[in-house]
């Protein structure tokens, strides 16, 4: 299951069902779980702890120095869950003391060729990274939210979940759960509607989420106001707390 050119660290582990195509290097304190699939030309370097039934394509970088000057090869770690696909040229980096020294990454994700995860990142389940999409450093991104090929997050902003970010554009603020942006920089373009509708949000759901998204997001009056004339709205539907309860949480302020 290992091929011959492949080369092992002592120090990793390796579940005896795993899969490490040609040329690929495993380094020192890596831990790769059952099922997992590593193939050709493949760095994967430590500390690394990768999940069950992941599938990493030729040429991708998992778990490396963070790019980060401050970086002085201190110890830090990336955790990975399972069933998540990394295809080529993927890169994913370990964190850094100043933000947690982990670099975190759920399960059911989906990386396509081209992206970065940078430092410190905390990923959750069922994303979708589409071509060439890029995090900074220390970005939240949510439960099944998406970024369309080649859009960008900057660093510290949260993306939340069911969030779409579309082709081609910056986020530069937080983007609240369950709403769609595009642009560079990226501007609100309402709730994520479709993509709620295929993950089968019930209408009344949608049009409860759309209601919210008028009123905090897209008229500018008073938001404490907004927050108290959506409260029965939030008492009956849990996302339209959530959304809520984003936007008045974000520190860095949203994409509007």
């Amino acid at each position: 299951m290992i091929h011959p050119t492949a080369i092992v660290d002592k120090t990793a582990s390796v579940a005896p069902d795993v899969e490490i195509g040609p040329y690929s290097i495993i380094g020192a304190e890596v831990e790769l779980g059952a099922g997992t699939v590593v193939g050709p030309h493949v760095v994967v370097k430590g500390p690394t702890q990768i999940g069950k039934n992941n599938r990493i394509f030729q040429f991708a970088s998992v778990g490396e120095d963070p790019q980060d000057l401050k970086y002085d090869g201190e110890r830090t770690e990336l955790h990975m869950g399972d069933n998540n696909i990394i295809r080529e040229y993927a890169t994913i980096n370990r964190g850094t003391k100043d933000g947690g020294a982990l670099t975190r990454i759920g399960s059911h994700n989906l990386f396509m060729a081209y992206i970065h995860v940078a430092h410190d990142c905390q990923i959750g389940d069922h994303t979708v990274f589409a071509n060439g999409s890029s995090l900074a450093g220390h970005v939240n991104v949510g439960d099944h939210a998406i970024l369309a090929g080649f859009a960008l997050v900057h660093q510290f902003c949260t993306v939340g979940e069911h969030a779409f970010v579309g082709l081609n554009s910056v986020a530069n603020r937080d983007v609240p759960p369950f709403m769609m942006v595009v642009g560079n920089y990226a501007e609100a373009r309402g709730i994520n509607k479709n993509g709620l509708r295929r993950r089968e949000f019930n209408e009344e759901t949608i049009a409860a989420l759309h209601r919210a998204y008028l009123a905090m997001v897209r008229q500018r009056g008073d938001r404490s106001q907004a927050m108290t004339s959506l409260q029965p709205l939030a008492d009956e539907f849990a996302e339209v707390k959530r959304f809520i309860d984003f936007i008045a949480s974000s520190e860095r302020g949203i994409v509007r």
